[in-house]
């Protein structure tokens, strides 16, 4: 074979060689680079605990790739569990960015580790799974740190409530059976008032005090699930102390803000309260507190028209 003839071969084996690899990155897409834009949402499973009455709770968040951009996948067949009810209370409405424990479901006292359970969610071109796994590698400890403050105390999640003597949310609760129901109007701002509590402890490697401590509450409110925009007037609402302010004074306090919906239609809000481990528990399942909100939303949008006048 001439030399030409190799080399053309060659060529030829390098170019479809460099495809392959393209398209084998392009498909990895949850290992690509974040982007602003046009990125992959990864479902995460983040780990079990066991409750009192014999069931077991596991905990899902989710890594969106994308560093601006807010996704809505519909339920359904891009956004689902299986087998069984393919609702268990997992988002339609994605925030940017990695979002830790959203929301909990809770496994029946038959469910094993040879049981199955998956949230498949399917966007822009990545077939993400996240598989509930029993194994004690992933079991966590969702109502009270690991580590000792260093008061020789543990520090656990803040609670608030949507009321001054209503259910009192602590740790990740947000699901199905605690959901919490409002009615309102289109383009008319819903009150939301979020009664907080927390014990104002921390936890480090070396425990020493904090020199700048940041707010003891810190909280976000986002749309969940709903068919149009919703414009939140604090989507990171300030918490007025009442009570205490300083690590370890027991603190009180209150956090307000509207949410004002833009289509009639069924609307889910998520809040997640932060305490002083800050977003996701600073890596460790502790400490901070989810719930839900539906919202019945009545009304009428405003018919836009153009022409001459």
């Amino acid at each position: 074979m001439k030399s030409q003839n190799v080399l053309q071969l060659c060529a030829a084996f390098a170019i479809a060689a460099g495809g392959a690899m393209v398209s084998a990155q392009q498909a990895l897409l949850p290992s690509a680079p974040a982007k602003q834009f046009g990125g992959s949402i990864a479902p995460v499973y983040e780990g079990w605990w066991d409750n009192a009455d014999g069931t077991k709770t596991a905990l899902f968040g989710y890594y969106s790739r994308n560093t601006q951009e807010e996704i809505d996948v519909a339920l359904g067949a891009n956004n689902h569990f299986e087998p069984g009810d393919p609702d268990r209370g997992q988002p339609s409405h994605f925030l940017s960015s990695r979002q830790f424990g959203m929301f909990t479901i809770t496994l029946p006292k038959d469910f094993t580790t040879k049981s199955k359970l998956t949230w498949v969610l399917n966007v822009n071109g990545y077939n993400g799974t996240a598989n509930v796994n029993l194994s004690p590698d992933f079991v966590m400890s969702a109502a009270r740190s690991l580590e000792e403050s260093p008061d020789r105390t543990y520090n656990v999640p803040p609670q608030f409530a949507f009321e001054p003597a209503g259910l009192k949310f602590t740790m990740p609760m947000a699901n199905l059976s605690t959901v919490q129901k409002r009615t309102a109007q289109v383009g008319q701002p819903m009150p939301i008032d979020l009664y907080t509590w927390d014990d104002a402890k921390f936890s480090s490697g070396t425990n020493a005090p904090m020199r700048n401590p940041p707010p003891v509450v810190t909280y976000v409110v986002s749309k969940y699930r709903g068919p149009g925009p919703v414009k939140i007037a604090e989507t990171r609402p300030k918490v007025v102390a009442t009570k205490g302010g300083k690590p370890f004074e027991a603190f009180e306090g209150k956090a307000s803000t509207t949410a004002t919906f833009s289509e009639p239609g069924e609307y889910w809000l998520h809040v997640t309260a932060n305490d002083y481990t800050g977003h996701g528990g600073a890596g460790a399942g502790c400490c901070w507190t989810t719930a839900v909100v539906k919202v019945q939303v009545a009304g009428t949008t405003t018919a836009r028209t153009t022409g001459q006048q």
